[in-house]
Protein backbone atom coordinates (compact mmCIF):
# COMPACT_ATOMS: atom_id res chain seq x y z
CA UNK A 1 0.00 0.00 0.00
CA UNK A 2 2.81 2.39 0.82
CA UNK A 3 4.52 1.67 -2.50
CA UNK A 4 1.33 2.37 -4.38
CA UNK A 5 0.79 5.62 -2.48
CA UNK A 6 4.37 6.68 -3.17
CA UNK A 7 3.97 5.86 -6.87
CA UNK A 8 0.77 7.89 -7.17
CA UNK A 9 2.18 10.87 -5.25
CA UNK A 10 5.21 10.96 -7.53
CA UNK A 11 3.19 10.34 -10.67
CA UNK A 12 0.92 13.31 -9.93
CA UNK A 13 4.01 15.49 -10.20
CA UNK A 14 5.78 13.80 -13.10
CA UNK A 15 2.77 12.65 -15.15
CA UNK A 16 4.99 9.89 -16.47
CA UNK A 17 2.44 7.06 -16.36
CA UNK A 18 -1.18 7.00 -17.51
CA UNK A 19 -2.29 4.39 -14.95
CA UNK A 20 -3.89 4.47 -11.49
CA UNK A 21 -1.55 2.00 -9.75
CA UNK A 22 2.08 0.90 -9.79
CA UNK A 23 0.73 -2.65 -10.29
CA UNK A 24 -0.59 -1.65 -13.72
CA UNK A 25 2.76 -0.44 -15.06
CA UNK A 26 5.12 -2.45 -17.24
CA UNK A 27 8.42 -3.72 -15.88
CA UNK A 28 11.18 -1.35 -17.08
CA UNK A 29 13.82 -2.53 -19.53
CA UNK A 30 17.26 -2.60 -17.92
CA UNK A 31 19.79 -0.11 -19.29
CA UNK A 32 22.90 -2.28 -19.28
CA UNK A 33 25.07 0.71 -20.20
CA UNK A 34 24.35 2.09 -16.71
CA UNK A 35 25.88 -0.96 -15.00
CA UNK A 36 29.15 -0.01 -13.28
CA UNK A 37 30.92 -3.25 -12.34
CA UNK A 38 33.84 -1.38 -10.78
CA UNK A 39 31.46 0.56 -8.52
CA UNK A 40 29.77 -2.67 -7.46
CA UNK A 41 33.16 -4.21 -6.60
CA UNK A 42 34.17 -1.12 -4.61
CA UNK A 43 30.96 -1.17 -2.61
CA UNK A 44 31.32 -4.88 -1.95
CA UNK A 45 34.84 -4.20 -0.70
CA UNK A 46 33.58 -1.40 1.55
CA UNK A 47 30.89 -3.69 2.94
CA UNK A 48 33.34 -6.53 3.65
CA UNK A 49 35.96 -4.34 5.32
CA UNK A 50 33.36 -2.50 7.40
CA UNK A 51 31.85 -5.80 8.49
CA UNK A 52 35.27 -7.19 9.47
CA UNK A 53 36.17 -4.09 11.50
CA UNK A 54 32.78 -3.97 13.23
CA UNK A 55 33.18 -7.65 14.04
CA UNK A 56 36.56 -6.97 15.65
CA UNK A 57 35.06 -4.11 17.67
CA UNK A 58 32.33 -6.43 18.92
CA UNK A 59 34.91 -9.09 19.79
CA UNK A 60 36.53 -6.77 22.37
CA UNK A 61 33.34 -4.88 23.26
CA UNK A 62 34.40 -1.46 21.90
CA UNK A 63 31.33 0.58 20.97
CA UNK A 64 31.16 2.14 17.52
CA UNK A 65 30.86 5.62 19.06
CA UNK A 66 34.34 5.15 20.53
CA UNK A 67 36.79 6.44 17.88
CA UNK A 68 39.82 4.30 17.09
CA UNK A 69 42.99 5.47 15.40
CA UNK A 70 43.85 3.17 12.53
CA UNK A 71 43.13 0.14 10.40
CA UNK A 72 45.71 -1.49 8.14
CA UNK A 73 44.79 -3.29 4.92
CA UNK A 74 47.30 -5.25 2.81
CA UNK A 75 47.22 -4.08 -0.82
CA UNK A 76 47.19 -7.02 -3.21
CA UNK A 77 47.61 -5.05 -6.47
CA UNK A 78 47.07 -1.62 -8.02
CA UNK A 79 43.43 -2.35 -8.90
CA UNK A 80 42.78 -3.28 -5.27
CA UNK A 81 44.44 -0.03 -4.12
CA UNK A 82 42.43 2.09 -6.58
CA UNK A 83 39.13 0.52 -5.54
CA UNK A 84 39.93 0.85 -1.83
CA UNK A 85 40.86 4.52 -2.22
CA UNK A 86 37.46 5.11 -3.81
CA UNK A 87 35.62 3.96 -0.66
CA UNK A 88 38.21 4.81 2.02
CA UNK A 89 36.29 7.70 3.56
CA UNK A 90 33.05 5.73 3.48
CA UNK A 91 34.69 2.89 5.42
CA UNK A 92 36.33 5.17 7.98
CA UNK A 93 33.04 6.96 8.59
CA UNK A 94 31.11 3.71 8.94
CA UNK A 95 33.49 2.11 11.45
CA UNK A 96 34.54 5.35 13.24
CA UNK A 97 38.28 5.00 12.64
CA UNK A 98 40.49 7.97 11.85
CA UNK A 99 42.91 6.60 9.27
CA UNK A 100 43.51 3.70 6.91
CA UNK A 101 47.04 2.54 6.16
CA UNK A 102 47.80 0.65 2.96
CA UNK A 103 50.28 -2.18 3.51
CA UNK A 104 52.28 -3.02 0.42
CA UNK A 105 54.72 -5.22 2.32
CA UNK A 106 53.19 -7.20 5.16
CA UNK A 107 56.32 -9.09 6.23
CA UNK A 108 57.14 -8.16 9.80
CA UNK A 109 53.71 -6.60 10.30
CA UNK A 110 51.13 -9.30 9.67
CA UNK A 111 52.01 -12.93 10.31
CA UNK A 112 49.87 -15.33 8.31
CA UNK A 113 49.19 -19.03 8.64
CA UNK A 114 48.04 -21.35 5.89
CA UNK A 115 46.48 -24.78 5.83
CA UNK A 116 45.08 -27.11 3.22
CA UNK A 117 41.41 -27.16 2.26
CA UNK A 118 40.82 -30.91 2.08
CA UNK A 119 37.34 -30.46 0.58
CA UNK A 120 38.84 -29.26 -2.70
CA UNK A 121 42.20 -31.05 -2.59
CA UNK A 122 40.67 -34.52 -2.16
CA UNK A 123 38.58 -34.61 -5.34
CA UNK A 124 41.38 -32.93 -7.34
CA UNK A 125 44.47 -34.84 -6.27
CA UNK A 126 43.32 -38.01 -4.51
CA UNK A 127 46.29 -39.96 -3.10
CA UNK A 128 48.62 -36.95 -3.33
CA UNK A 129 46.42 -34.95 -0.96
CA UNK A 130 48.44 -35.67 2.21
CA UNK A 131 51.76 -34.77 0.60
CA UNK A 132 50.28 -31.59 -0.84
CA UNK A 133 48.83 -30.66 2.56
CA UNK A 134 52.25 -31.12 4.16
CA UNK A 135 53.86 -28.88 1.54
CA UNK A 136 51.18 -26.21 2.07
CA UNK A 137 51.73 -26.28 5.84
CA UNK A 138 55.41 -25.48 5.20
CA UNK A 139 54.70 -22.38 3.07
CA UNK A 140 56.82 -19.35 3.86
CA UNK A 141 55.31 -15.88 4.33
CA UNK A 142 56.52 -15.01 0.81
CA UNK A 143 54.77 -18.04 -0.70
CA UNK A 144 51.55 -17.18 1.13
CA UNK A 145 51.78 -13.65 -0.27
CA UNK A 146 52.23 -14.98 -3.81
CA UNK A 147 49.16 -17.22 -3.76
CA UNK A 148 47.13 -14.39 -2.20
CA UNK A 149 48.17 -11.85 -4.81
CA UNK A 150 48.22 -14.07 -7.90
CA UNK A 151 45.37 -16.39 -6.99
CA UNK A 152 47.43 -19.52 -7.70
CA UNK A 153 50.79 -21.10 -6.93
CA UNK A 154 52.66 -24.07 -8.42
CA UNK A 155 54.43 -26.61 -6.21
CA UNK A 156 56.31 -29.82 -6.92
CA UNK A 157 55.08 -33.03 -5.27
CA UNK A 158 56.54 -36.41 -6.21
CA UNK A 159 57.97 -34.98 -9.44
CA UNK A 160 54.59 -33.55 -10.42
CA UNK A 161 53.71 -29.90 -10.89
CA UNK A 162 50.64 -29.10 -8.82
CA UNK A 163 48.79 -25.84 -9.40
CA UNK A 164 47.04 -24.67 -6.27
CA UNK A 165 44.25 -22.10 -6.29
CA UNK A 166 43.03 -19.90 -3.45
CA UNK A 167 40.10 -22.27 -3.01
CA UNK A 168 42.59 -25.05 -2.13
CA UNK A 169 43.93 -23.29 0.96
CA UNK A 170 42.74 -21.43 4.04
CA UNK A 171 44.76 -18.36 5.03
CA UNK A 172 44.52 -16.91 8.52
CA UNK A 173 46.21 -13.89 10.07
CA UNK A 174 47.52 -13.87 13.64
CA UNK A 175 46.74 -10.99 15.99
CA UNK A 176 49.66 -8.67 16.77
CA UNK A 177 50.17 -6.80 20.06
CA UNK A 178 47.64 -3.96 20.35
CA UNK A 179 45.88 -5.02 17.15
CA UNK A 180 43.18 -7.45 16.10
CA UNK A 181 43.25 -9.12 12.69
CA UNK A 182 40.47 -10.63 10.59
CA UNK A 183 40.23 -11.96 7.03
CA UNK A 184 37.56 -12.81 4.49
CA UNK A 185 38.64 -14.15 1.14
CA UNK A 186 41.42 -11.94 -0.22
CA UNK A 187 40.71 -9.11 2.22
CA UNK A 188 42.60 -8.81 5.51
CA UNK A 189 42.21 -5.99 8.03
CA UNK A 190 44.15 -5.16 11.18
CA UNK A 191 42.48 -2.88 13.72
CA UNK A 192 44.41 -0.80 16.25
CA UNK A 193 42.42 -1.26 19.49
CA UNK A 194 44.63 1.00 21.63
CA UNK A 195 42.46 3.76 23.11
CA UNK A 196 44.56 6.81 23.92
CA UNK A 197 43.38 9.45 26.38
CA UNK A 198 42.48 11.75 23.47
CA UNK A 199 40.42 9.02 21.79
CA UNK A 200 38.75 8.19 25.10
CA UNK A 201 37.72 11.82 25.55
CA UNK A 202 36.30 12.00 22.03
CA UNK A 203 34.36 8.79 22.70
CA UNK A 204 32.85 10.31 25.86
CA UNK A 205 31.93 13.44 23.89
CA UNK A 206 30.16 11.32 21.25
CA UNK A 207 28.23 9.43 23.93
CA UNK A 208 27.18 12.75 25.49
CA UNK A 209 26.06 14.05 22.09
CA UNK A 210 23.96 10.92 21.57
CA UNK A 211 22.19 11.39 24.92
CA UNK A 212 21.54 15.08 24.19
CA UNK A 213 20.11 14.28 20.75
CA UNK A 214 17.76 11.78 22.38
CA UNK A 215 16.62 14.46 24.85
CA UNK A 216 15.99 16.85 21.95
CA UNK A 217 13.69 14.27 20.35
CA UNK A 218 11.89 13.54 23.61
CA UNK A 219 11.19 17.26 24.04
CA UNK A 220 9.79 17.51 20.52
CA UNK A 221 12.42 19.98 19.30
CA UNK A 222 12.77 20.50 15.55
CA UNK A 223 15.98 19.42 13.86
CA UNK A 224 16.91 23.07 13.27
CA UNK A 225 16.05 24.34 16.76
CA UNK A 226 19.00 25.79 18.63
CA UNK A 227 19.35 24.97 22.32
CA UNK A 228 21.01 26.11 25.51
CA UNK A 229 22.83 23.23 27.15
CA UNK A 230 23.83 22.74 30.77
CA UNK A 231 25.80 19.78 32.12
CA UNK A 232 26.60 19.00 35.76
CA UNK A 233 30.29 18.48 36.38
CA UNK A 234 31.71 14.99 36.72
CA UNK A 235 35.41 14.25 37.13
CA UNK A 236 35.34 11.51 34.47
CA UNK A 237 33.97 13.75 31.71
CA UNK A 238 35.51 17.16 32.47
CA UNK A 239 38.45 16.86 30.07
CA UNK A 240 36.20 15.44 27.34
CA UNK A 241 33.81 18.40 27.55
CA UNK A 242 36.52 21.06 27.79
CA UNK A 243 38.52 19.65 24.85
CA UNK A 244 35.48 18.91 22.67
CA UNK A 245 33.27 21.87 23.62
CA UNK A 246 32.97 23.27 20.11
CA UNK A 247 32.29 19.84 18.61
CA UNK A 248 29.52 19.09 21.15
CA UNK A 249 27.87 22.46 20.54
CA UNK A 250 28.10 22.07 16.77
CA UNK A 251 26.54 18.59 16.74
CA UNK A 252 23.72 19.46 19.15
CA UNK A 253 23.05 23.02 17.87
CA UNK A 254 23.85 24.42 21.31
CA UNK A 255 24.45 28.18 21.30
CA UNK A 256 26.36 27.70 24.55
CA UNK A 257 27.33 24.93 26.94
CA UNK A 258 27.26 25.66 30.66
CA UNK A 259 29.38 23.25 32.67
CA UNK A 260 28.30 23.78 36.28
CA UNK A 261 29.18 22.30 39.67
CA UNK A 262 25.54 21.64 40.60
CA UNK A 263 22.57 21.60 38.23
CA UNK A 264 19.48 22.28 40.32
CA UNK A 265 16.89 23.09 37.65
CA UNK A 266 13.82 20.85 38.10
CA UNK A 267 13.75 20.14 34.36
CA UNK A 268 17.18 18.50 34.46
CA UNK A 269 17.48 14.89 33.26
CA UNK A 270 19.86 12.22 34.50
CA UNK A 271 21.82 10.47 31.76
CA UNK A 272 24.23 7.53 31.62
CA UNK A 273 27.41 8.22 29.66
CA UNK A 274 28.59 4.69 30.48
CA UNK A 275 27.92 2.04 33.09
CA UNK A 276 30.07 3.95 35.59
CA UNK A 277 29.37 7.57 34.63
CA UNK A 278 26.09 9.35 35.33
CA UNK A 279 25.38 13.06 35.36
CA UNK A 280 22.57 15.60 34.90
CA UNK A 281 21.81 17.52 31.71
CA UNK A 282 19.42 20.38 30.98
CA UNK A 283 18.28 21.00 27.41
CA UNK A 284 16.29 24.19 26.75
CA UNK A 285 15.23 25.75 23.48
CA UNK A 286 17.33 28.85 22.84
CA UNK A 287 15.52 32.17 22.81
CA UNK A 288 16.13 33.97 19.53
Amino acid sequence: FFSDRLFNDLNKVSGRFDVDSVHLTEFPVADESAIDADLEERMQMAQKISSLVLGLRKKVNIRVRQPLQKIMVPVLDEKFRHQLQGVEQLILSEVNVKELEYLTETAGVLVKKIKANFKTLGPKFGKLMKQIAGRIAAFSQEEIAIIEQQGSYTIEVEAQSIILGLEDVEILSEDIPGWLVASEGKITVALDITITEELKQEGIARELINRIQNLRKEQGLEVTDKIELSVQKHSEISAAIVNNNEYICSETLAVKLNYTDILENSARMEIDISEDIKTFVLVQKAIN
